[in-house]
């Protein structure tokens, strides 16, 4: 038996899910081929994702390619944003089993909420018993957005003094986060979304 490796084309929104799925990635589908475009926002991905998802599928006539694309939610309707994505990979010619769609709830910064253990190693003067406050309890109820909560923490606690630098940030907390232990409920939906696409696809091409 054999078959053609699968490489993933991840597109995010901005530099700093990059950077955190650059660190991620090879600790959730070790040894696979992938790749991280950022954008410059949502509404630059959005508009530039149709162009996007059509080059791919030009690619995909010589290549095993999977395509994962991940939004922050923010104030949208979950449901009708995966529409938006589903209608633009449909629109581009490309096979719904190709192409993971995620949300994150409601920002990645609720995903380093999910690892206090990493946050507390990336910034040691942060409390450890944060997931045990009501307010940090669960990564995607930080009341207001998770940025903002985040910045708030790392600015009582002594870092980033004057704004939060959101690439240093996930740069400095990803490097330290556990993937099978997250307690943000959008990041293991992401996680094992991955595994499967790349599980599947890699028995695709098998004779």
């Amino acid at each position: 038996m054999s078959h053609l490796a699968v490489a993933l084309a991840i597109l995010v929104e901005e530099p700093s899910a990059k950077v955190a799925l650059d660190v991620l990635v090879p600790r959730i589908v070790p040894g696979t081929s992938f790749s991280v475009q950022d954008f410059r926002g949502k509404p630059d991905l959005l508009k530039r994702l149709p162009g996007v998802f059509r080059g791919l599928a030009i690619r995909m006539s010589w290549e095993e390619i999977r395509i994962v694309v991940l939004v922050d939610r923010d104030d949208d309707n979950c449901v009708e944003l995966k529409q938006v994505l589903a209608d633009c990979a449909a629109e581009a010619g490309l096979p719904q089993h190709v192409v993971l769609k995620r949300i994150v709830v409601d920002e990645l910064e609720a995903w380093f909420f999910g690892d206090v253990p990493a946050l507390c190693a990336a910034y040691p003067r942060v409390s450890r018993d944060l997931a045990g406050q009501v307010k940090y309890r669960d990564p995607e109820e930080i009341p207001g957005k998770a940025s903002k909560a985040l910045e708030h923490l790392l600015q009582s606690s002594g870092y980033h003094p004057r704004k939060l630098a959101k690439v240093r940030a996930a740069t400095d907390i990803a490097e330290h986060m556990d993937v099978e232990s997250n307690r943000s409920k959008s990041f293991q939906v992401f996680r094992d979304g991955l595994r499967r696409l790349v599980s599947e696809g890699s028995h695709a091409q098998e004779d």
